[in-house]
């Protein structure tokens, strides 16, 4: 691997403070290749295109686990060049280098340690692309990762390559993807893809739907369906790439998923298959939405263990809701949904997000684009949902006052944070007003409603 530290002993490889067992490794990736159809000579070039946390750290597993086969993969990450990194962000990288004795010697090793110094005292500007081949990710500076081959080229990066992960937020798939479409017309083998983003987007023609961004990929490039994946699931990348005991889905056809679950499966990072794509990724957006509020709720009550359990109850009631229109097997997402939601709540930048909005450390005015954390893809998914769920297409019958009304007028949190962060007519602390109104129904009665009627709306997910 490319500026590791390596010992071999017996069937071990240590690497940047990391053990690797060879054996079924290589295994594994020979029977990727096979599948895929790679002769003797012929790299598997597998390319990262976007370079935020989780995006980094895909890049990073791989490269950790495969980069060894150097004459069998290529595994690179492409991001945008130009991004300078500020003084302040230097100065904490800085402090980051010297706390950790392995980071420390492969930088000295590498000749690479002393533009780190002269950044730390202002002599020098350093770069996002630059320091990623150092390993450190501008969007998650406290976590190095082991040295990216990195390439500011998007042309160069995909235009060969058999598999792309998107690492990009929802909000910008569409865009780069338009431009991926560019480099691929001349191709005759069909890439693979494998999408990390969370979020949607809604449209209202020709009815009232959903896009997500695997099919804003397919929309843009042709790829069809089939090579199209999403992989997500409830995990912080920093923890992932500490070998903290996580797991994950990837969704989408047979015939790739399963190869490559077991592809990606490590021993401290299980991934699973699933056949529902769409469902899976639209899951991912909607807990967003509702760790924003999650955020400010704690702040606003000074992480009182009480409200935010009222704020709990009442968001995972709302989500269980929407579900039932989203899916006619609404109670086989309910782990997954709830799992991913705990974990964001409890150290997701939405959330985190959402306490800075209210503590007043962060504005509105500032955009859903935050230094050092990447996208808040959770402010986007508010707008996404709220427009889709205020259709009057969609009605459902109100139980108190038994007549017809959009399904967002059933969702009180929803639409307090689409007043929040989209239309900006009310501050945060209109979250807990909305909890502590009197005529709040029960949580349990949402459930109940939806239980007890026939909500499912395929054309939602873009189903006849």
């Amino acid at each position: 691997m490319v500026g590791s530290i390596e010992v071999k002993s017996g069937n071990n490889m240590y690497s940047n403070g990391r053990v690797h067992n060879h054996n079924g490794l290589e295994d594994k990736l020979d029977e990727l290749r096979q599948i895929i159809g790679k002769s003797n000579g012929d790299l598997l070039r597998i390319v990262c295109v976007g370079a935020g946390a989780w995006g980094s750290v895909f890049a990073a597993l791989l490269q950790d686990s495969y980069g060894q086969f150097r004459d069998k993969v290529q595994i690179r990450i492409w991001r945008r060049s130009g991004r300078a990194v500020h003084r302040a962000t230097a100065e904490h990288l800085f402090e980051v280098i010297n706390s950790r004795e392995d980071v420390l010697r492969r930088l000295i090793r590498r000749c690479a340690y002393l533009k780190y110094v002269e950044a730390r005292l202002g002599d020098r500007t350093l770069y996002a692309d630059e320091i990623l081949k150092d390993g450190f990710c501008l969007n998650m500076i406290d976590t190095p990762l082991c040295p990216l081959k990195v390439v500011t080229n998007l042309q160069e990066a995909v235009w060969d390559a058999d598999v792309v992960i998107n690492g990009f937020p929802s909000t910008e798939t569409r865009e780069v993807f338009n431009e991926i479409s560019k480099y691929w017309k001349e191709r005759i083998t069909v890439p693979i893809i494998i999408s990390l983003a969370k979020g949607i987007e809604a449209e209202l023609d020709p009815v009232p739907h959903i896009i997500t961004p695997t099919q804003m990929i397919n929309r843009a490039t042709g790829v069809p369906v089939e090579n199209i994946l999403y992989l997500g699931g409830p995990n912080i990348a920093s923890e992932i790439y500490n070998k903290e005991y996580a797991n994950a889905r990837i969704c989408g056809s047979e015939k790739w998923r399963k190869p490559l679950a077991k592809f990606l499966r490590q021993p401290h990072f299980i991934v699973w298959d699933n056949s529902d794509l769409i469902t899976h990724e639209v899951m991912g957006g909607l807990k967003n939405v509702y760790a924003i509020g999650a955020g400010i709720a704690a702040a606003l009550t000074n992480e009182s263990a009480t409200s935010k359990s009222v704020y709990f109850a009442h968001c995972t009631s709302e989500m269980i809701f929407i579900t039932y229109l989203l899916s006619e097997e609404p109670e086989r997402l309910a782990g997954p949904l709830l799992a991913d939601t705990y974990v964001t709540l409890l150290k997701g930048r939405n959330a985190w997000y959402g306490q800075m909005i209210a503590k007043g450390e962060l504005s509105l005015d500032m955009g859903d684009s935050i230094s050092g954390k990447g996208t808040i893809q959770g402010v986007s998914a508010v707008g996404a949902f709220y427009e889709l769920l205020s259709q009057s297409s969609l009605n459902v019958l109100h139980p108190g006052e038994n007549k017809p009304v959009a399904p967002v007028e059933l969702c009180p949190i929803l639409k307090t944070l689409y007043k929040i962060l989209i239309k900006r007519e009310q501050g945060p602390m209109a979250i807990l007003q909305a909890l502590r109104d009197e005529n709040l129904n029960d949580p349990r009665d949402r459930i109940e409603i939806a239980q007890s009627h026939a909500f499912y709306r395929p054309s939602l997910l873009g189903q006849p």
